[in-house]
């Protein structure tokens, strides 16, 4: 028979997660990124005709939006960790050459404001193109169902990103689905999209939309 002590660090053990092996970026919310992960962070300068930006109220980015758009983010650049991402629906955002396994690439062009572009930058930012234009790759897989859970890390919040269903469900968490909308340049927009991205609404506007495991 085996000894309470025993039982506790058995379930303990299964139940640790740890955040799968691999390198790669996420969302950062107001309650911060892992430890260890870098930090960086994106300034977009929206349309300034009539801009129409919007986002969640109330919102857990770690970021500034008004007539401009802020998001940092969270990066593993490391391929500690252990296990592989679970089946599921549901994007992330890629970091390095490759996607984790089971995940296809795909990307998102923003065509930022034409006249006196402010774009801004620093830290480490997931694989892109940061110039007067922004371009992100994404990392997404629909090879499960958002309603089935699975397990990731729940010590604290982060964000995965909607792909073709409804938020994916995550063991132990809440989930909150938050959205951002930029306005992008009004005169000859060049918005455009690539592969497996997460669901976006708009052509000559963007609108993400993320989900906020608390």
């Amino acid at each position: 028979m085996m000894s309470t002590w025993t039982l506790f660090f058995l379930f303990h053990s299964v139940m640790a997660v740890s955040w799968p092996s691999g390198t790669y970026t996420l969302i950062k919310p107001k309650s911060g990124c892992p430890s260890n992960w870098k930090i960086g962070w994106r300034h977009q300068d929206n349309e300034d005709n009539n801009n129409q930006n919007s986002v969640s109220s109330p919102h857990h980015f770690a970021g500034s939006f008004g007539r401009n758009t802020k998001m940092y983010y969270c990066t593993k650049n490391t391929y500690s960790g252990s296990g592989s991402w679970p089946k599921g629906n549901y994007c992330i955002l890629k970091y390095g050459s490759y996607c984790p396994s089971g995940f296809s690439n795909g990307s998102i062009y923003w065509d930022d404001e034409d006249s006196n572009n402010a774009n801004d930058k620093g830290g480490v930012l997931p694989s892109g193109t940061y110039d007067r234009n922004t371009r992100i790759n994404y990392c997404c897989r629909s090879d499960g169902s958002s309603s089935t859970a699975i397990r990731l890390p729940t010590s604290r919040p982060f964000y995965l990103l909607r792909f073709v269903w409804g938020c994916q469900r995550v063991i132990g968490m809440n989930v909150r689905e938050e959205f951002v909308k930029t306005d992008d340049e009004d005169y000859n927009n060049a918005n455009s999209f690539s592969g497996s991205h997460p669901l976006k609404f708009g052509t000559r506007n963007t609108q993400l939309f993320y989900c906020f495991y608390y």
